[in-house]
């Protein structure tokens, strides 16, 4: 097979140490699949900074531009906190996705049977969950504009973001949407505030018209985002797949992660639109962030590194067998009892960084036996 442009930019913290471990999937799958990788490896948020005085360097982000897919560890840390805000570690990590025009975040909120009990919640509440988070990664408060922090003429201080969405921006997350939950089970909530803020009246008034034209086929329910957190711990499986504007989707993704008992387990992937060969640009990425209290200790947990791996290979490279053995290994190396420190149950083995991901190829090599 040709070789594919896979660009990895581990990142801070223990963004360094998870990545290590998918170069051995990495090496694997060369070894063993006859799969080659065309890697180049780049610096983005503080160590890019430390080098290069930005958190994404012109170099950088060409190579990502040129890439098949990027695969990322993490950004962030207190050594670089009192930095000034345009060059924050996280600039960079947000700088990439807007470049790259990564407009679509998907985020799998998946309990896999040997942690059903690492859930804070009951087991039969969380039990067999799965659900898929699509949150619009390129609009609305994080980017919209007018922002900023003014001094008034008597000195107070105001500080104001803009929620903003064209219909186009609301549309092509739509589709993107419409066509993950037709693909599952055919059910699509999407969540909103359409009963005090107009631009996600704008949002519900969209999606209902995309449905109707386009997606007839897809049962379309509506909830407000206060409502959404609240059923996201009360009863998490009446949703499959979920669609909403940027700032909701980053707070609903995370509440939905720790359902699954650790943010340590979900895999993320962030997708651009497709081309006229029906490609995207792409970036895969742990939810987790870079954990500086335990950088450096070979601690962290490196699976949903391990399967945002896996998602890259399933929606870049059109390899599901692949995807599927490394998911499946996963699976097999929890059910034989390893645990990292931050899914730890008693009675079961804690493991290190290096050795939870040793035991992955291992279970890769039994699996592909």
């Amino acid at each position: 097979m040709a070789a594919k442009k896979l660009l990895i930019l581990p990142g801070d913290g223990i963004g360094v140490e998870v990545m290590a471990q998918v170069r051995r999937i990495i090496d694997w799958m060369a070894r063993k699949r006859k799969i080659e990788f065309e890697i180049t490896e780049g610096l983005i948020g503080g160590s890019s900074y430390d080098v290069h005085g930005t958190p994404l360097s012109d170099e950088t982000l060409a190579a990502a531009m040129a890439a098949d897919a990027v695969l990322l560890g993490a950004v962030g840390g207190p050594k670089w906190d009192d930095l000034p805000f345009d060059v924050k570690p996280e600039r960079g990590l947000l700088k990439i996705r807007k470049e790259m025009g990564l407009f679509a975040n998907l985020r799998p909120a998946t309990v896999l049977e040997a942690l059903a009990d690492a859930s804070t919640l009951k087991n039969e509440v969380v039990a067999g969950l799965d659900i898929m988070i699509l949150r619009e990664l390129t609009g609305g408060l994080y980017f919209g504009q007018p922002r900023g922090i003014d001094t008034l003429p008597d000195g107070t201080r105001k500080g104001y973001n803009t929620l903003v969405y064209t219909t186009p921006e609301i549309q092509r997350i739509g589709r993107v949407a419409f066509d993950l939950a037709r693909k599952r089970n055919k059910k699509l909530c999407s969540v909103d505030k359409a009963n005090v803020l107009e631009c996600t009246v704008l949002w519900r008034e969209e999606m209902i018209k995309l449905q109707k034209e386009e997606f007839p086929d897809v049962e379309l329910s509506h909830m407000y985002v206060d409502n959404a957190a609240m059923q996201l711990v009360r009863n998490p499986k009446q949703f499959d797949v979920m669609v909403t504007e940027n700032m909701f989707g980053d707070i609903l993704s995370d509440c939905a992660a720790m359902l699954t008992g650790s943010l340590g387990m979900l895999p993320s992937a962030s997708l651009g639109e497709a081309d006229a060969q029906g490609r995207r640009k792409a970036l895969y990425e742990p939810v987790h962030g870079s954990a500086p209290d335990i950088a450096g200790k070979d601690m962290a947990n490196p699976l949903a590194t391990i399967m945002s791996f896996a998602m890259c290979l399933r929606y870049s490279f059109d390899m599901a067998a692949e995807a599927d053995l490394i998911e499946n290994a996963v699976k097999n190396v929890l059910k034989g009892g390893l645990r990292t420190a931050d899914i730890m149950q008693p009675g079961k083995a804690k493991v290190s960084t290096t050795v939870m991901g040793e035991a992955v190829v291992r279970e890769l090599d039994k699996l592909n036996a």
